[in-house]
């Protein structure tokens, strides 16, 4: 029996893998992107310097150029002044209440999307349309067609002369936030619905499993990152709220609906504290990284599942 020897050239090679080449063709590919680069940072990094900046001097516009630099005192004030503390208080309240009542109507809403019948696609767009409402605009809407106590759409349907503005403010704003959210909140869970897999719920229920079974132990496992990244992408945005407050409450009655956003607001054109009112912004911008940090790790959590389907 003879054996068959390979020459040198005829035995396999390794692959070789490609080389991503040297600093200069690495610059070369990325150079397209370098002016969108220089104008995020034009546009966002340098008037956040400019607040940090400003966040360490004494400023009050009706003493003008006299600015004196406290370093962080007036971070100090900001976090131990009561009406700051109430505003954080309110915007936590506004935030919450406004993303887990958009979650639950847009689950459910995404439930009644994710099956087969007639008009879906009407009925599909109509629910999407107030996500595509200028908030100023639906802030407008909900204050004069809505909640007015003289002609409104409420007291004209039940009766009575109730002012719901006055009477639940937080309530007013919320409800004003959740119309508007919801589709959004909606559009998330029903991609994920629709990211289930079919076979494996038509085996549960061959198998004799409800539809609450379902529901509860494959379903809502399955939603739970698409709830995460709706509950952080809308906190992101509903933390900085200021059309429905300054347009439905102007913050009252008091400092009941007033929030970080308005107060930074009330701050800065009305006390005149420019120093004051950035430090004050720097603390919400902090705060919305933090929670923007929690959802960039989600959204890549969710690529990586997709990547091993």
């Amino acid at each position: 029996m003879t054996t068959m020897v390979a020459r040198p050239d005829e035995r396999i090679q390794p692959p070789v893998r490609p080389t991503r080449g040297g600093p200069r063709e690495r610059w070369i590919r990325r150079a397209p992107l370098l002016p969108a680069l220089v104008f995020a940072i034009v546009i966002t990094q340098i008037p956040f310097l400019y607040t940090l900046y400003l966040s360490t001097l004494h400023w009050n516009a009706l003493k003008p150029g006299k600015h004196k630099f406290i370093g962080f005192d007036n971070y100090v004030t900001v976090l131990t002044d009561e009406r700051l503390r109430a505003a954080l208080v309110n915007t936590v309240i506004l935030t919450a209440g406004a993303v887990i009542f958009s979650m639950i109507l847009g689950l459910g809403l995404a439930l009644l999307l994710d099956r087969s019948f007639v008009g879906r696609p009407i009925v599909r767009t109509l629910l999407i349309t107030p996500f595509l409402v200028m908030p100023i605009a639906a802030a407008l809407l909900w204050k004069h067609a809505i909640f007015n106590p003289a002609y409104g759409l409420i007291n004209g349907i039940f009766g009575g002369s109730t002012d719901w503005i006055s009477s639940y403010p937080k309530g007013a704003v919320i409800t004003t936030l959740v119309w508007q959210w919801t589709p959004f909140m909606m559009l998330i869970l029903l991609a994920g619905l629709q990211s289930q897999s079919t076979e494996v719920i038509e085996a549960a229920r061959v198998d004799g499993a409800k539809p609450w079974q379902i529901f509860r132990w494959m379903t809502l496992p399955h939603l739970r990152q698409y709830l995460e990244l709706g509950g952080l992408l809308g906190s992101i945005y509903l933390v900085n709220t200021f059309d429905a407050v300054f347009s439905i409450t102007q913050g009252g009655p008091g400092t009941a609906t007033t929030n970080l956003p308005y107060e930074i607001y009330l701050t800065t054109f009305r006390k005149f504290e420019y120093g004051e009112a950035s430090a004050a912004g720097v603390i919400v911008v902090l705060l919305t990284i933090i929670v923007a940090t929690f959802a960039l790790r989600v959204i890549s959590s969710l690529f990586r599942i997709e990547e091993h389907r």
